[in-house]
């Protein structure tokens, strides 16, 4: 029997203010759009006192150490104007044009869960069946967690299926074996990450969950019986015209001659000129500024019923409704700024940042990549500047949920005595540890299955990481024993136990 579909709260009004979007007219005249690319790579005036504010894009780019960026901005339902910045690769000096193709990161999330819904749209399986019925290569076991209500695609791709996740992929060397993406689920040796595995009941909370969108990923494939690359290409790619995107995992030579490479924060190379990613849904997708607008504009489209390239109108909606649990619709962030309601991602890869947000009726929107750890700092900026200029109904900067772009930030000094203090294992979960050991420079952290990274101190209890936007608190008791640690990622709090 195909299991009912679960009760969801739709968002208040969103659903009307929807359906009156195709009586909305637009603009009598579209702004001119030199004019409002010098506006918002010059200094802006209207906000004296802030320091970024003063920069000029050139200076942006220099001042948070981001070789490259491309963005496209939306506007009456098209895309207005794109543009390349700085340098796609510190090692050749090539230059980002609006062809330059950038990791998506988690951006890919949405993406592939267009290519869900189609399959859903096409009758292969429903959004609220049952994951284990669909399918055919592995079978996650829910245990107890899923006795009245089993994980299905819809949990998946809003991030409630209570799976848990404490940190993201992190790619692999383009020179290292890959693991398959069952292995990834099973947590095998060719894996750097931990099995996936329930912590709650589905529908009970919301937890930003990459391991479940990879559980989807593989879903899809058995039920499509072809590759998922192969099937985002045809189902989705193709049709809206994203012509300089591919799920492809490593990325083809071909489309690598005009690709990206990775830099770190001070936009140094990273070695490699990027990583292998096999959780292709999660994370997996290089695209442009431009493709990614194409996509936004597509749902925007769909949702008034004026475009079905991939989804009819019903399908498409999946994308902007949330499901009542969280603040995540099908693929895509829901959150209200100002009087108007977007849809949002980011995204974070190594040595890659970005962000993409749409409004939901008045068919504005961007898309920004970058090719730099602080990228998402330097994305966040030129948001709120495209805001402004553009007189968006919210003017405050997008940071869409399950990606904060990161807060600069210093490290200090902090005394080797101090920083013994915090050597230990941490237990997180039951799968999952981080050991903390202290190196020539600072203390290192090693979580379960995953790359040890430096710690950085911004003061004697509280650290950062550069290589991933988290951070690191530890507990003390009252006579200053450890006893401790709290992590402090994707908006949330994760406390672990020293045990040894």
């Amino acid at each position: 029997m195909t299991p009912q579909p679960h009760p969801r709260r739709a968002m208040p009004g969103l659903a009307a203010a929807t359906a009156l979007a195709a009586a909305l007219p637009l603009a009598a005249q579209s702004p001119d759009p030199e004019a409002m690319i010098a506006r918002i790579e010059a200094a802006q005036p209207d906000r004296p006192g802030d320091e970024l504010a003063a920069m000029t894009m050139d200076e942006l780019m220099e001042h948070f150490h981001v070789p490259g960026m491309s963005v496209a901005v939306i506007h009456d339902f098209d895309i207005h104007w794109a543009r390349g910045y700085g340098t796609a690769d510190v090692e050749t000096g090539a230059a980002v044009d609006t062809e330059t193709m950038f990791q998506a990161a988690s951006m890919s999330k949405p993406v592939a869960a267009m290519g869900s819904l189609r399959a859903v749209q096409d009758g292969l399986f429903g959004l609220d069946d049952d994951v284990n019925d669909i399918l055919t290569s592995w079978r996650l076991d829910g245990g107890a967690f899923t006795a009245a209500d089993p994980v299905t695609p819809r949990t998946l791709l809003s991030h409630i299926s209570g799976l848990g996740d404490a940190f993201g992929f992190p790619g692999y060397d383009p020179d290292a074996p890959l693991p398959s993406v069952v292995q990834i689920l099973e947590g095998h040796e060719l894996s750097n990450v931990g099995p996936i595995f329930m912590e709650r009941r589905p529908w009970e909370a919301f937890e930003y969950s990459g391991g479940g969108v990879t559980l989807q990923q593989q879903a899809l494939e058995d039920a499509r019986g072809r590759p998922f690359a192969d099937v985002l290409r045809t189902d989705v790619l193709q049709p809206l015209g994203m012509t300089r995107s591919s799920f492809e995992q490593p990325i083809s030579p071909a489309n690598d001659r005009n690709a990206a490479r990775a830099h770190d924060d001070e936009g140094r190379s990273r070695g490699p000129k990027w990583h292998v990613y096999p959780e292709m849904a999660a994370a997996g997708l290089w695209t442009t500024a431009s493709d990614l607008a194409r996509f936004l504009v597509e749902v925007q489209r769909s949702v008034r019923g004026e475009s079905n390239r991939v989804l009819d109108r019903a399908h498409a909606r999946e994308m902007i409704t949330p499901v009542g649990v969280g603040d995540f619709a099908v693929g895509f962030s829901v959150s209200k700024r100002g009087q108007g309601w977007y849809f949002d991602h980011g995204g974070s890869n190594w040595g890659f940042r970005g962000t993409m947000a749409a409004h939901t009726v008045k068919g504005y929107g961007m898309a920004i990549l970058t090719n730099a750890d602080q990228g998402g700092a330097l994305a966040g900026e030129v948001g709120r500047r495209i805001q402004d200029a553009y007189a968006w109904d919210s003017l405050t900067e997008p940071v869409p949920r399950g990606y904060a772009p990161p807060v600069q930030r210093e490290a200090v000094a902090v005394d080797r005595g101090v920083l013994a203090r915090y050597v230990g294992t941490y237990r997180l979960n039951a799968e999952l540890d981080v050991v903390v050991t202290l190196g020539d420079d600072g203390l290192l952290v090693t979580p379960t299955g995953q790359p040890t990274l430096p710690l950085f101190a911004e003061s004697e209890t509280e650290f950062f990481l550069r290589a991933a936007n988290a951070q690191i608190t530890f507990v003390l008791t009252a006579n200053g024993e450890v006893e401790g640690l709290i992590l402090h990622q994707g908006g949330r709090d994760n406390r672990a136990e020293k045990i040894g």
